[in-house]
């Protein structure tokens, strides 16, 4: 096989992976797997999560929970829906699942998080309120403090 025909499955297979990102983005509150996801591109369940991870830094059903989550902060920042009632807006059917990954992403439950931004970022326009709390993994969210030996 040629370095260019190489080079063309590599760039077919990135218009792929980019079709599974652009269906996670819009489609997140629906019922989404990896199955059916890879199904939906001809690839294998095993192969879409390698080149997925390979491509975007994180499996697709982890991205799936981030995107997921991003929009349940933005609605939980908004104020206008109760915790339940976000968590099934986003496509989660169990609260305590939505509460876990909230809390792994978050570092705090959502009705902290809700609490904590409302009166950190009164009266900050919505674009750096929303900069400010970003979510990140747990592990990422708060430095670690050195010891004092």
């Amino acid at each position: 096989m040629t370095g260019r025909a190489t080079q063309e499955e590599h760039l077919r297979e990135l218009v792929l992976l980019r079709r599974v990102r652009d269906r996670i983005d819009r489609d997140f509150a629906q019922s989404l797997d990896v199955e059916g996801l890879a199904r939906g591109v001809h690839l294998s369940a095993g192969h879409l999560s390698r080149q997925f991870h390979a491509a975007y830094g994180e499996p697709p059903y982890r991205y799936l929970m981030t995107r997921r989550i991003e929009r349940a902060m933005a609605m939980l920042r908004q104020g206008e829906l109760s915790v339940t009632d976000v968590c099934v807006a986003v496509g989660f059917s169990s609260r305590g699942t939505f509460s876990s990954r909230f809390r792994e992403l978050v570092g705090e439950s959502p009705r902290e998080f809700r609490r904590r931004v409302s009166t950190e970022t009164a009266g900050l326009p919505s674009c750096v309120s929303k900069r400010v709390t970003r979510p990140v993994r747990n592990g990422e969210a708060r430095p670690a403090t050195p010891h004092v030996a």
